[in-house]
């Protein structure tokens, strides 16, 4: 798989803040890449950088090893997917989706226009509403449309902000399946930007964990989620978070500061700091400490016990069968040792 697009020392400041910090991002032929961060991270200046709407303070933009960084937005084709709709209101479905169709120095003719659109609809099973005007669309439908607007310029780079956050959680679990069997068959690289791990995770060939505007790890999901560089990185997957436990290093185990045993240390890890342990990777019973449930999630398949121990708040995530876990039950929480992350840093 070779580079398409690559994104090289990008900076980018508003009113002395840095809000890209040399950000370096690859982006494959045929890839799905996913920028994940929270709220402030960078994630809409760094798209509207890329597209030309804002312009970088340094770095380079290469596009198939062509300098595109100070090129105009329309000469780059890309295709950006807001998260809000951005819709006409008073114009058709079909209106909406072959706007970007008529843009001056196109020049295509009607038929051509008619058969992209067209396309587009049977694509996103929009056909049936191309006579709707944008007003008598449900959220979902809305969001298919402009994502149908995005894909009719076939573009070389679909960029997508956000687009499924203001839709409810099964209509965007449904439209994030249908969006990567989308770019699975136009062929078509896309850099998808969002908050949501549960996206990042289930989405992307590759996660870009990007905070404070700094990129703090690049890798497959797996590798992110199971090996992430920081703290940061780590609070950003999985649910519940994981547990972040202060602990001391003492003869081949480690301890509380009032010197209860947590789990067994490896040879690798010999000094005191932050132990990332996965909600997953911790057992109800097995272990020498007790703890008291205090709060217990009901997710279907699973539950989700919050828990006091050894002066810890610590999430578990447990299978339903044999007893029935409720709040003030005294259980024995039991660390798999081979499973936990350490931070040199402390919390």
């Amino acid at each position: 798989m070779s580079t398409f697009l690559e994104i090289k020392n990008l900076t980018k400041s508003f009113d002395g803040e840095v809000v890209l910090d040399s950000v370096d991002i690859e982006l494959n032929d045929n890839e799905l890449l996913v920028v994940l961060g929270p709220t402030g991270a960078g994630k809409t200046t760094f798209l509207r950088t890329l597209t030309g709407l804002e312009s970088p303070d340094s770095g380079q933009i290469i596009l198939a090893g062509e300098d595109i960084t100070n090129w105009p937005p329309a000469q780059r084709d890309f295709s950006l997917v807001f998260q809000n709709f951005s819709l006409y209101p008073n114009w058709t479905v079909y209106d909406n989706m072959s706007f970007p169709l008529k843009a001056p120095g196109r020049n295509m003719a009607k038929s051509e226009i008619d058969e992209k659109v067209r396309w587009a609809a049977e694509l996103l099973d929009i056909s049936r509403l191309l006579d709707r005007k944008a007003t008598q669309l449900s959220g979902g439908e809305m969001q298919r449309v402009a994502i149908g607007r995005c894909i009719v310029r076939t573009p070389r780079v679909f960029l997508m902000d956000e687009p499924l956050t203001n839709l409810d959680a099964k209509l965007r679990e449904s439209l994030r399946v249908e969006l990567v069997a989308l770019q699975r068959k136009l062929g078509t690289p896309m850099i998808y930007v969002t908050h949501d791990q549960a996206e990042a995770l289930s989405m992307g060939d590759r996660i870009v964990v990007l905070s404070e505007g700094k990129v703090l790890q690049t890798g497959l999901p797996t590798e992110v989620y199971q090996n992430p560089v920081n703290t940061i990185v780590a609070r950003q997957l999985g649910h519940p978070q994981i547990n972040l436990l202060d602990a001391d290093y003492k003869e081949g185990a480690w301890i509380t500061a009032s010197g209860d045993k947590i789990a067994n240390a490896s040879e690798n890890q010999s000094e005191s700091g932050v132990l990332g342990i996965r909600p997953e990777d911790i057992a109800v019973d097995g272990g020498e400490h007790e703890g008291t449930i205090t709060v217990v999630e009901d997710m279907g398949p699973h539950l989700i016990l919050l828990v006091d121990w050894l002066g810890y708040h610590i999430h578990i995530t447990c299978g339903k069968e044999g007893s029935i876990h409720k709040p003030q039950d005294k259980i024995f929480p039991k660390i798999n040792d081979n499973k936990i992350l350490y931070f040199p840093e402390r919390s």
